[in-house]
């Protein structure tokens, strides 16, 4: 069932340059080829969801400060048996990460990311992202999950020190959306 959603968000979804559809296309060749590609198990790629929490105003974004890579990067991670939608999955993952209520999700990906993980249960892994935006609707009070060393809140253009380019990017889409 999640397989089969992953399926129907990418290929319904419209990749906003040639790079995301690159990406799109190696998703979807690695859901044909897999079919456990949803889960952590699967080598040497598989599938994730994320999720780029913005407040109400959509002025800024809820980043992490995630324990075990030790970047500030968006919520989100794997997908789990009881998940039946990708949307959902990034949904779940963002309440878990922030203890935020009042959540909602735009069902279209912001973007894809396709990176190696280099520390962790995964290293050595490619995760292969599907990024979402999701609106802080009720308070912003967050709680800091045992994932993260810290969570914060940013202006969308003061992201901290040493953010990824592919965050700032994912930054980028989210103010083009909620513009």
């Amino acid at each position: 069932m999640l397989l089969a959603d992953a399926v129907g968000v990418l290929t319904g979804w419209v990749a906003p340059d040639g790079e995301q559809e690159g990406l799109r296309g190696h998703y979807l060749r690695h859901l044909d080829a897999h079919v456990d590609g949803m889960w952590r198990e699967c080598r040497p790629e598989h599938v994730t969801a994320s999720a780029l929490v913005v407040d109400g105003a959509g002025e800024r974004v809820l980043l992490t400060l995630h324990r075990t890579i030790g970047l500030w990067l968006q919520l989100g991670g794997h997908c789990e048996r009881g998940d039946s939608t990708l949307v959902g999955a990034a949904l779940r993952e963002a309440g878990e990460e922030s203890g935020l209520g009042g959540l909602s999700i735009d069902s279209r990906p912001l973007l894809l990311s396709r990176h190696e993980i280099l520390a962790g249960g995964c290293a050595g892994a490619f995760h292969l992202d599907v990024q979402f935006l999701v609106t802080a609707d009720g308070g912003t009070e967050y709680v800091v999950s045992e994932e993260s060393h810290d969570l914060a809140w940013f202006a969308m253009d003061a992201l901290p020190d040493g953010v990824d380019q592919t965050v700032r990017n994912l930054v980028r889409t989210a103010q083009q959306r909620v513009a």
